[in-house]
């Protein structure tokens, strides 16, 4: 031991250490042991806690956390922004975000799972599509040729009401006259109002007069609706058209999960009929073209079918039960959920049975 500790030793021994506990006085014990009595804590208890030293494991663990996060979405981008509800992804079955924009590419993968009754759409991407009429996405209005920023919004509602009566009104689906359509087409279109009356009267229509290239039918004798959903995706746009109009393109696809018409028990076969549909629709001057109010001009129409026949047209979709695995070799094969890709509609119509194509899936 150095002198100066020895010295520090004898100095503390004398005065006490500054650190060192000090023994109580009487009159300190008796006042801790008159407190004690009052509030009954019990002999030794002491009214603070030592301090700890404060640890930095819970830094450790939050930046491991971090850490496989980031390498997780580094990994799997696409099924992250899915997990929360982005347009890309939706794995677990959360809907799509609304389609503004044609895509870049076709929908992911899906699991290879047969559809049922209960399920009518698992194993195909239209599982994350919206119902009916919230499938089509109406783009915000404003002031363009003849119209100001309230007619186009109107112009644009009745665009989207046309698409529903054609193609989701369930009397339409059935078979029956498309009403509620026709009244907002254009009585004064001469073209479109022939077509009409050939199309819906003909046992045997031609491929130019075939009901199906406007609207959405089966025969109720072969085939029914599986449940009140078809599951649609896709979206209205807008510009100034010839003569100053209004022309509103629509680009749809349905899809419609059938079952045979005959009640063929819980296991019964279930065929989705996909159908993408092109319509350009003219929203006219009346002071420049001879229209009706609340009514439009049909400018052209063209659709993509799969899963809806491929013999001579007879004005229904006729899903191919039975049959839906048998693919000729030579098939021409399409991916129906494909929209990145567009309509060919360099004739104006695409007429269904025409050419037909097999599905890559259902």
């Amino acid at each position: 031991m150095s002198e100066e500790e020895w010295e520090r030793f004898l100095r503390e021994s004398v005065a006490g250490a500054a650190e060192a506990p000090v023994e109580p006085s009487a009159r300190a014990r008796e006042v801790e042991r008159r407190l004690r009595e009052r509030s009954g804590q019990p002999a030794g208890w002491r009214t603070y806690t030592p301090a700890r030293p404060r640890r930095r494991t819970g830094w450790y663990i939050t930046g491991l956390v971090a850490a496989v996060v980031l390498l997780v979405v580094g990994l799997f981008p696409e099924q992250v922004v899915g997990w929360f509800g982005g347009s890309d992804g939706g794995r677990d079955g959360a809907p799509l975000a609304a389609e503004s924009e044609a895509p870049g590419e076709a929908p992911g993968a899906e699991p290879n799972l047969r559809p049922t009754l209960a399920e009518p759409f698992r194993g195909s991407p239209a599982v994350r599509w919206a119902d009916g009429a919230a499938g089509i996405t109406v783009p915000p209005a404003e002031a363009t040729g003849w119209m100001d920023a309230a007619q186009v919004e109107r112009a644009l509602r009745q665009s989207r009401d046309f698409l529903v009566a054609a193609g989701l009104d369930s009397r339409v689906l059935r078979g029956e006259r498309p009403a509620k359509a026709i009244a907002l087409l254009n009585p004064h279109q001469k073209d479109v109002q022939d077509y009409l009356r050939t199309a819906l009267s003909s046992t045997a229509p031609s491929p130019e007069t075939n009901p199906l290239l406007l609207f959405s039918r089966f025969r109720t004798e072969q085939a029914r609706l599986v449940g009140d959903v078809v599951k649609t995706r896709g979206r209205l746009a807008y510009r100034k058209g010839k003569r100053g109009a209004v022309e509103v393109t629509a680009d749809v696809t349905f899809v419609y999960p059938v079952t045979p018409a005959a009640d063929g028990g819980r296991d019964a076969e279930v065929i989705r009929t996909i159908v993408r549909r092109k319509v350009v629709m003219n929203w006219d001057d009346p002071a420049k073209v001879i229209t009706e109010p609340g009514t439009m001009s049909l400018v052209s129409y063209a659709l993509d079918m799969t899963n809806g026949g491929c013999s001579a047209p007879t004005g229904y979709f006729v899903p191919p039960f039975g049959t839906a695995d048998e693919q000729p070799a030579d098939a021409h094969q399409v991916d129906p959920y494909d929209r990145s890709n567009p309509i060919d509609t360099s004739n104006g119509t695409t007429a269904p049975g025409n050419g037909c194509a097999t599905a890559t899936r259902s």
